[in-house]
């Protein structure tokens, strides 16, 4: 049965909606596609000549960097995300829980955000097993908000491919992304239902290879959040990790995500036409092994 929120769900939209009918607002414009992503070599713990299982007996688990944008400029006319101090809290939680070593911003710029990304990147992750980022702001299809406008997604994760980071080549890199993609929404659809490969040897690999991005929502479309309990995506992902960190691969763990968002929540509006909407996240995976949380 669809949870259905008190009237308070709103959306990661470019901006606040200042009239609603039946009809969807203004399509708004549309960028580059993401596509980020840079490799990294990996294998696993006592797995380390698994050439299927990433390795994570690194000193550190890595650094988990969570961009928490609540609070917009006048000129971007977008309305603040309440709520979304919930998602960073228990992103936070989750990812302290999990062995990351947290780095915590609220309302970045653009450059402020590009600045971060840069920084991190450059660090030394050779102690590191892995790379996490998590982005809660306003967004549009390729483009996500920092507090005075926006920026191309790809271009805040293109420090972190191969040809540029190179201690993160061969370790997965994961972004967990919590922003609107466009401004469609999904109405639902009803359903009926009854009650191993040689090791490579080679040492060059692609720069988009081992990275993992899980958009809250598909392409093109709104992604919600409570004001109160914070967004769907969030409350999936955390609650997820937490319960099968220590047993599932994470692409499994993705896609349990991806059936909660689906079958648990429903939206309650006091917008014309934004109640009764669906949402399923969106994961792009370009990871080469399988990725387990070490226990």
């Amino acid at each position: 049965m669809a949870e259905s929120h008190s009237a308070g769900d709103t959306v990661d939209a470019l901006k606040f909606l200042s009239k609603r009918s039946n009809e969807a607002p203004k399509d708004s414009p549309k960028t580059a596609e993401e596509m980020d992503s840079k490799p990294v070599r990996g294998g696993s713990k006592a797995e380390s000549s698994d050439p299927y299982r990433y390795k994570m007996d690194y000193p550190s688990l890595g650094i988990c960097l969570i961009i928490n944008n609540k609070n917009f400029h006048q000129s971007t006319h977008m309305s603040p995300r309440n709520g979304t101090d919930v998602d960073a809290a228990t992103a936070m939680k989750t990812f302290t829980d999990l062995g990351y070593d947290i780095r915590f911003h609220n309302d970045l710029t653009m450059n402020q955000m590009r600045e971060q990304m840069l920084n991190i990147s450059k660090e030394d992750h050779s102690r590191s097993a892995s790379f996490v980022c998590v982005l809660l702001s306003h967004g549009d299809e390729g483009v996500i908000y920092g507090t005075d406008g926006a920026e191309k997604f790809e271009n805040l994760t293109k420090h972190f491919k191969g040809d540029r980071c190179k201690s993160l080549v061969g370790k997965p890199k994961l972004f967990f992304v919590q922003a609107c993609r466009g401004s469609q929404l999904d109405d639902g659809a009803l359903v009926e239902t009854d009650s191993i490969v040689d090791e490579q040897t080679s040492e060059r690999i692609p720069v988009e290879a081992d990275f993992l991005y899980a958009y809250s929502t598909a392409p093109g479309y709104y992604s919600w959040r409570n004001v109160s309990n914070g967004s769907w995506f969030m409350q999936a992902l955390c609650a997820m990790l937490q319960r099968y960190s220590k047993q599932l691969e994470l692409m499994q763990i993705m896609t349990r995500v991806n059936r909660n968002v689906a079958q648990q929540f429903e939206s309650s509006s006091d917008l014309p036409g934004f109640s009764g909407k669906k949402q399923i996240p969106c994961i792009v995976s370009m990871l080469t092994k399988d990725f387990y949380f070490p226990v």
